[in-house]
């Protein structure tokens, strides 16, 4: 009789289970409406925890958050050399060189603070708080201490080097932290080496939109005119030695 019961119970389960899946199937072939035509519920968009106060988002990757630069190294080979403080930024050590991150990016999300060091004294324009943020290693958005420092438009803080003038200038006086959110998308090439999409910046400086979509002419070149002359792919991000102690923190970046 016990086994019955179970045999009985079974089978109830396995009917119900049976009518779910053609009421789930029979709801699949219902005729859409119009309205829903233009309804898509895949791909699912990822959750990502949202920025909170200094810190950044749960999917982002953190570049330097204070404590080393396992993420660096120097662009000439070896470790990074620049000093690392005790209030959690790092500070270039002039004259040893750029440093680059050890992996190779390509369209990215990248946040980035920085800080120029105190005037010098009967120095000016390019003289001042100077690096630059390289993505690819090839492509520079400026950093310079454009506080009441006049130079040339293309030349300043948040400027595409030599090719774009930013928006606004919004850097904020000597020795206060300047933030950059830069949208990055890469180059791209056809099979013969010609580049078929250039690269774009849209970036904001302290909150303000200063670069919007704007198109590089090819990578950062001092002397000259940029063009494009050769394919490549993804590539490291540098920050520039520039000679002068400018100071960085809280990096991270989002591949796009």
């Amino acid at each position: 009789m016990k086994e019955r019961k179970i045999i009985l119970i079974t089978a109830a389960v396995v009917g119900l289970m049976g009518q779910a899946t053609a009421a789930g199937e029979k709801e699949k072939t219902k005729p859409l409406k119009p309205h829903q035509y233009s309804e898509f519920w895949q791909p699912k968009v990822p959750v990502v925890e949202a920025l909170k106060a200094g810190q950044p988002p749960s999917d982002a990757i953190v570049l330097f958050d204070g404590s080393d630069l396992s993420a660096w190294q120097s662009s000439k080979g070896g470790q990074a050399q620049w000093t690392v403080n005790t209030d959690g930024s790092m500070t270039v050590k002039p004259r040893s060189g750029a440093i680059e991150t050890k992996q190779k990016y390509c369209d990215v999300q990248l946040h980035i603070e920085w800080k120029s060091p105190p005037k010098a004294v009967g120095k000016s324009g390019q003289q001042l708080g100077n690096s630059g943020i390289f993505m690819q290693g090839l492509y520079e958005m400026q950093i310079l201490d454009s506080y009441q420092n006049e130079t040339y438009s293309n030349g300043q803080a948040a400027s595409i080097y030599k090719q774009h003038i930013p928006l606004a200038n919004a850097t904020r006086p000597t020795g206060q932290w300047n933030e950059y959110d830069i949208i990055y998308t890469a180059p791209r090439f056809n099979k013969k080496g010609q580049v078929t999409s250039p690269a774009r910046f849209t970036a904001m400086h302290n909150g303000i939109l200063v670069l919007h979509n704007v198109e590089l002419q090819g990578p950062t070149v001092y002397v000259g005119t940029a063009h494009y002359d050769k394919a490549h792919g993804c590539e490291p991000i540098k920050l520039q030695d520039h000679r002068d102690p400018v100071s960085f923190r809280n990096i991270w970046l989002r591949e796009l």
